[in-house]
């Protein structure tokens, strides 16, 4: 389907996380996508980032809880609280289990919401939801090999060896 319409939640590490921000600057491209912005304080999504929703008419809300919104998502991209990202360790131990997917919250999303992760995780995603059908994270990283291959032959300008054709050409 479409993403027009949906409801989005970004769960985690919005200020550091550079996939989220990269995920806002495709997602502008759609209608009516309300995007949740699920933070502790200290990892908020940082002020250029809002200007730029605003900029873009972007529906957002901010929250702290997952479990008061996840009923609403269509899509819960979870992301890693990044260690490296920290200047002291007690901050880091602080924010590192703020948020946890495990199967008791996941039971509070509609039942077809796909769980997105840029991986690696550490505790944010319990092992147990994995099995889930809607655990989507190890299919992004599938898709990434060839995305990825099609990029390194665009870039080389390799012919795909199956067609014979170059990427980028008609």
């Amino acid at each position: 389907g479409s993403a027009d319409d949906m409801k989005i939640g970004l769960c985690g590490d919005l200020k550091y996380g550079r996939t989220v921000h990269s995920l806002l600057h495709f997602l502008e491209r759609f209608h009516n996508v309300q995007v949740y912005l699920i933070a502790p304080d200290a990892l908020k999504l940082p002020d250029y980032m809002i200007s730029f929703l605003k900029e873009h008419n972007m529906p957002y809300c901010e929250v702290n809880s997952i479990d008061e919104v996840l009923p609403e998502l269509d899509v819960l991209y979870m992301t890693r609280i990044q260690q490296e990202r920290f200047f002291n360790e007690e901050d880091y131990l602080r924010l590192k289990g703020c948020y946890q997917l495990d199967a008791k919250t996941l039971a509070l999303a509609k039942p077809d919401t796909p769980v997105l992760h840029p991986l690696p995780r550490i505790d944010e995603i319990k092992p147990e939801i994995d099995s889930a059908p809607r655990a989507a994270y190890f299919d992004q990283v599938h898709n990434g090999v060839y995305i990825r291959m099609a990029i390194i032959l665009a870039l080389l300008g390799i012919a795909d060896p199956v067609t014979g054709k170059k990427v980028l050409e008609a």
